[in-house]
């Protein structure tokens, strides 16, 4: 089994940036797809941010680019969501997901592991 924990969600003001913490703990063996979703109440789940653990390659929502970084320190077992210039728009619960194999990176399908979220508020 493979365990995710996110941590570093709070208050912000627009503007304002945030760190998000993804630990990998149990068996996490063979999980080098990562990725960060998020969602915002009454919206669906939406792709952020993904990366290869093994290569570093990643990908972003054109909603996020050049405003997040998504990295990981394989040491660690830790994935990070570098959130800067955060808008309104940004609010909602972060989620760290992970899978085994390549799907529609995209899509929350794609992945079998998730974290409980940590929430993020941005205040204009």
């Amino acid at each position: 089994q493979v365990q995710l924990a996110e941590s570093g969600g709070g208050l912000v003001q627009a503007g304002g940036s945030l760190r998000l913490s993804c630990v990998l703990s149990g068996s996490p063996f063979g999980m080098d797809n990562m990725a960060w979703f998020r969602q915002a109440p009454g919206k669906e789940r939406e792709f952020a941010a993904a990366i290869l653990w093994s290569g570093g390659s990643t990908w972003y929502a054109d909603s996020v680019k050049g405003r997040f970084t998504i990295s990981r320190d394989i040491v660690k077992n830790t994935v990070y969501l570098q959130m800067n210039s955060l808008e309104p728009g940004d609010a909602g619960g972060y989620y760290c997901a992970a899978d085994s194999s390549r799907a529609v990176y995209q899509t929350p399908s794609g992945y079998a592991y998730w974290g409980q979220g940590t929430q993020v508020t941005v205040s204009s």
